[in-house]
């Protein structure tokens, strides 16, 4: 098949990496730690997914994945490079692309042939004309190369699948023949292909990820308004979604989106545009909703509590969503200090996150399952839908709380079930 290196074996690189080995292609992940290259080297992912590690440990076993921290192993014999490091959210709100102009600097250094060379990493409109500026300063005059913007759209939790069974390939590039290269890879996954220029392939992925999270905020702002005029906000998304204009996808009302993509990339948006002399209100209108989604769950529980105060509260669920041990954005790191500013004792638990979480949270007892969170104490918080808090025994968890109240942030509960069993029950945008 093909050579490939990925530059920077996070989530989006280490996810590319291993599906393009598993399709056959000769695959070498470069990251610049030691430590994390040992571990992926021993087919131990570092970071949670479910299937990557049986991926990882089939493709390293067949000889088609390998791992160095050293850009000239990496690159050696290789055609292609996606880059696919970190582009974290900078102060002013723009996307940080210190690591990208580091990994094309890389690259162009150590490139010993023609290379064709993909963004993976999302990045500001115009990025690609920097990867080509960057990696032409430091390339041999007598090598050729072309950048091609290919954006990821993984969900964390189902990465491999979103991979493996895209809904679309986007390809830009100037050279079109570089991209039609890039597109037989994908050409086994027989998924449709977009085939355009640089800037657009890069506002295509920041497009899509502001539309989505201003679909959250808006069914959280319906949510609000359901509630005070007693309309269920879950009958109102049915009815919605099954308008085919509309669709059923992301209507879910709750306490709002976090996670490494939705909010760094509206605010980067946000931050382009501005800088194109563009006024933006309705992504900063998504921002603030999203924001306020978190603030209006905390005044629900005090008033469902009638105050926080030497209260004892259980968190169910701390990562951003299920099937992740991802807190970056979570919602529980702003309910969480606000119960604990305002006097409240916190125990919490989380299927795979608790790792990640223990050092974002002081004071915050740590939990082995959901039955020790909720014993003792006032109130259950559910902030992530994990599907383990379906399948509780919820009379032996009210009979071991000390009031029994559930505050639902997800509106993963029937309400009827819930106040059967003995509970008072509380969800979001529900009478």
């Amino acid at each position: 098949m093909s050579r490939i290196a990925v530059a920077g074996v996070n989530y989006v690189g280490l996810v590319t990496a291993a599906c393009f080995a598993d399709l056959g292609n000769d695959v070498v992940g470069i990251e610049i730690l030691p430590e994390k290259v040992a571990k992926l080297r021993q087919g131990i992912a570092t970071i949670y997914e479910p299937g990557l590690e049986e991926m990882l440990e089939r493709n390293l076993r067949a000889g088609r994945l390998a791992f160095t921290s050293d850009y000239a192993e990496g690159l050696a014999g290789a055609e292609f490079i996606f880059i696919a490091v970190g582009t974290p959210e900078a102060p002013d709100g723009s996307a940080d692309l210190r690591q990208v102009e580091s990994a094309a600097r890389s690259i162009g250094a150590q490139a010993t042939g023609d290379l064709v060379i993909i963004n993976k990493s999302t990045v500001p409109i115009g990025t690609g004309d920097l990867v080509s500026q960057w990696v032409g300063e430091q390339i041999r005059p007598d090598l050729r190369f072309s950048v091609v913007s290919n954006p990821e759209f993984l969900r964390e939790g189902a990465a491999l699948a979103d991979f493996m069974t895209p809904d679309r390939v986007v390809l830009g590039a100037a050279d079109r023949a570089a991209a039609e290269r890039v597109a037989a890879l994908y050409e086994p996954l027989q998924a449709p292909l977009i085939i355009t220029d640089l800037r657009t392939a890069e506002m295509i992925k920041y497009a899509s990820n502001a539309i989505l999270a201003t679909r959250i905020s808006f069914m959280n702002e319906v949510a609000g308004i359901c509630e005070q005029l007693g309309a269920d906000v879950t009958q109102v998304a049915l009815g919605m979604g099954l308008d085919k204009r509309i669709g059923p996808r992301f209507l879910d009302a709750g306490i709002g989106y976090g996670g490494s993509c939705f909010p760094k990339d509206v605010k980067a948006l946000a931050h382009m545009a501005e800088r194109a002399h563009c006024h933006p209100p309705l992504l900063h209108a998504v921002m603030a909703i999203n924001q306020d989604a978190r603030a209006r769950f905390v005044r629900k529980v005090e008033a469902t509590l009638d105050g926080v105060r030497e209260k004892r509260i259980a968190v169910w669920g701390l990562a951003f969503k299920p099937n992740t041990d991802d807190m970056r954005e979570a919602p529980a790191l702003d309910i969480i200090p606000a119960l604990q500013r305002a006097g409240a004792q916190v125990q919490a638990y989380d299927p795979v996150a608790m790792a990640s979480a223990r050092h974002l949270f002081p004071g915050v007892h740590f939990c082995t399952d959901a039955y020790e969170a909720a014993s003792g104490t006032d109130a259950v918080l559910l902030l992530t839908e994990w599907n383990e808090f379906k399948q509780l025994d919820m009379e032996r968890v009210r009979a071991g709380m000390r009031r029994a109240v559930l505050i639902d942030g997800r509106n993963l509960y029937e309400p009827a079930d819930l106040r059967a069993a003995g509970f008072t029950y509380v969800s979001v945008g529900r009478p």
